[in-house]
């Protein structure tokens, strides 16, 4: 047993989930933690001021969260809605009247929704406050800037999906003012509608920038956001010369 033990740990297939042996040396033990996400997740040293609650407010982490909210809860309504419009209404009633807990799962997704365009707005209205924008980190607040797009683009195109009177004229004007950008405004509205006007096509392209593409994007971005926070060094916070990391 204790052979075919040796044997195996000493395998590719052992050495494929392990890279490092058991760290019982310095250099094995700083390979452990710098080699694994969940270890690494955090700067070597960091301010004292930005451990505070008050400092941050924890709004980095609450947007994280209402996206995971919003990812669990919009694949179980993927279960229930069909995107056409003979069938998306009659699904949101169904959703809400008929399914255990349905009114509960949609309000939860809408209301994580509304949450996360606050909350992403309000945590760079404190990183601009900050300074957190400044060198070494312009690059995590173009990322920034680029994941608060997506967080609108999200909340907008899903407006659309309940396919109600409320959901075809917002959509409606907001295509339409897109319309008047100077350069692609007319390219940009044919893009979202499929067509001269709301229906069945834009129904589909909203669905699928809804649930596939702006959703990737945002957990494609966020991923690079998190480590680029951790590689210049954590929250950017100024502090006193006296103060030590």
């Amino acid at each position: 047993m204790s052979n075919f033990v040796q044997r195996f740990t000493q395998s590719r297939v052992w050495r494929s989930f392990f890279r490092h042996g058991w760290p019982d040396n310095p250099l094995d033990r700083s390979l452990v933690m710098t080699t694994n996400i969940f270890f690494h997740l955090h700067p070597v040293k960091v301010s004292r001021k930005s451990l505070k609650a008050t400092y941050s407010l924890g709004l980095g982490v609450i947007s994280l969260i209402t996206f995971l909210v919003l990812s669990i809860t919009g694949l179980l309504l993927m279960f229930y809605y069909v995107p056409t419009v003979e069938r998306a209404y009659s699904n949101i009633v169904t959703l809400q009247t008929m399914v255990p807990f349905g009114q509960l799962l949609r309000n939860m997704h809408r209301w994580s929704a509304h949450l996360m365009v606050l909350v992403v707005v309000l945590h760079m209205a404190r990183v601009f406050y900050t300074g957190a924008y400044k060198p070494p980190r312009e690059f995590n607040w173009v990322l920034g800037v680029v994941l608060l797009l997506l967080t609108l683009g999200a909340s907008f195109t899903g407006y659309l999906l309940p396919w109600d009177q409320l959901a075809f004229w917002a959509i409606t004007v907001g295509t339409s003012v897109a319309a008047y950008e100077p350069l692609m405004g007319s390219t940009i509205k044919t893009f979202l509608l499929g067509g001269p006007e709301v229906g069945q096509e834009a129904l589909t392209r909203f669905y699928a920038l809804h649930v596939m593409l702006i959703p990737l994007g945002i957990a494609l971005v966020t991923s690079i956001h998190i480590w680029r926070v951790r590689k210049d060094g954590g929250l950017a916070a100024n502090q006193a010369p006296e103060e030590k990391p």
